[in-house]
């Protein structure tokens, strides 16, 4: 009995935390896709919040599964983590044309060219069978290779947006949102192989694109 109520203390917040983040991604990135009349811009942010939705659930969903139900979820986690590092690439990308939507001005073919050759580098590097997504034992260097093309995203993403950020109304903080989610994401690359703890950043990283998704709600308002 003792032994249970261990194991509810961090399955049942993070269950409920998890699930409620899954709705509220996809409920933002269909009512957002579903407002045709509303600017193009704010259905890049519906898509965007759907990209980020639908992609978390392969890897949340089994996470969850895996606190309450019996069996091996190892598989089903790796290619949830496969697919969800696809998705963000994807979100990350949607966000530039975003921006570039809503600043035309600050719009250069160049940033973009960049964005999408990391975007490339980033999912083939992904897709690479060295990196034994249904592996227990996943080699933590190409955890590394496939991040530094994704980070350096952030990077771009983060400069890009507080250059416009005196001109935003809704998604002026969404620089430091990005800034953030990166600060908390990359030490569970580096550090929660050796350090489970560590792994638990990932919960205020979740709260970032959280933030994100209110403010894609408060720009659809304005």
């Amino acid at each position: 009995m003792k032994g249970m109520s261990m194991k509810l203390m961090p399955a049942l917040p993070e269950s409920i935390f998890d699930i409620v983040y899954l709705v509220f991604a996809v409920s933002t990135g269909l009512t957002l896709l579903k407002s045709l009349h509303l600017r193009r811009d704010i259905r890049l942010m519906g898509a965007a919040a759907l990209a980020l939705g639908c992609g978390d659930a392969f890897h949340l969903i089994p996470r969850v599964l895996a606190y309450w139900a019996n069996g091996d979820f190892t598989a089903a986690l790796g290619i949830g983590k496969l697919i969800t590092s696809v998705t963000m690439t994807v979100f990350y990308l949607l966000l530039e044309y975003v921006r570039r939507g809503r600043h035309r001005a600050a719009a250069h073919g160049g940033e973009l060219t960049a964005i999408w050759i990391l975007a490339v580098v980033r999912t083939a590097l992904c897709l690479f069978p060295q990196n034994a997504w249904t592996s227990a034992q996943a080699p933590l260097s190409w955890g590394i290779y496939r991040n530094i093309p994704f980070t350096v995203m952030g990077v771009l993403a983060v400069i890009l947006w507080h250059r416009v950020s005196q001109e935003e109304g809704p998604l002026r903080p969404i620089y430091i949102a990005i800034a953030l989610s990166f600060a908390f994401y990359l030490p569970v690359v580096l550090l929660a192989d050796r350090i489970p703890a560590v792994g638990m950043l990932m919960l205020p990283k979740t709260v970032m694109y959280i933030w994100m998704l209110c403010m894609f709600r408060k720009a659809a308002k304005e």
